[in-house]
């Protein structure tokens, strides 16, 4: 059983607080929408659970079947969907998708590198350069990305940004079967995206 534990978390830019002594719990399976107005961290918030900002205080814990998983090992954990998430516009998406994978330490073969493609619905655009790429393009290959480390937790900003709806029915495919095999946990400004989550933690500025 896979579990994350926030301890206390609080996070300040300056002289600024975000949020403080934030505590909770998820074990597997287990799904996460955090909400709240603009300003209030939600994204913040994912960063710290993912492990790519530290908070201020405070600490997250992830445990397997009770063991505590040491911070180095964290990262193989996660893979995010979001806005700031950079793809290599001069690369295909076939050639994003194999290097940030690799990066990863995860290998694929090209076959299964198109698969991950036409599961997001880019079969056939794997051979043109990212940059030509719409925003929404652009999402589909930020999930394909996500997808190709096999996470056991899948952290999502804003999960339908730039996606129209054939996009928009693609991820939540995405996210039912994810939930089936490990953790999501997405952040949203939109209420009715709550619905992908069992459970909801509001932000508040």
């Amino acid at each position: 059983m896979l579990s994350i534990e926030l301890e206390n978390i609080s996070k300040r830019f300056g002289e600024r607080t975000v949020f403080e002594n934030i505590n909770l719990k998820l074990e597997s399976p287990a799904s996460l929408a955090v909400i709240g107005p603009n300003g209030s961290g939600k994204s913040t918030l994912l960063k710290i659970i993912c492990g790519l900002i530290r908070p201020t205080q405070g600490k997250v814990r992830i445990k397997v079947d009770g063991q505590e998983i040491k911070k180095e090992g964290h990262r193989a954990i996660f893979s995010i969907v979001a806005s700031d998430i950079e793809l290599y516009e001069e690369l295909t998406a076939l050639e994003n998708l194999g290097f940030i994978s690799r990066l990863r330490d995860s290998q694929h073969s090209e076959i299964e590198l198109n698969q991950k493609l036409e599961q997001v619905g880019l079969k056939g655009r794997e051979h043109e350069p990212v940059g030509l790429f719409s925003s929404g393009m652009k999402q589909r290959l930020k999930y394909a990305v996500a997808l190709s480390v096999s996470p056991q937790i899948l952290i999502l900003d804003e999960p339908s940004s730039n996606l129209d709806a054939e996009g928009v029915f693609l991820m939540e495919k995405i996210i039912e079967e994810q939930k089936k095999v490990g953790m999501v946990i997405l952040a949203t400004n939109d209420l009715k995206e709550t619905q992908y989550a069992r459970q909801t933690y509001k932000l508040v500025n």
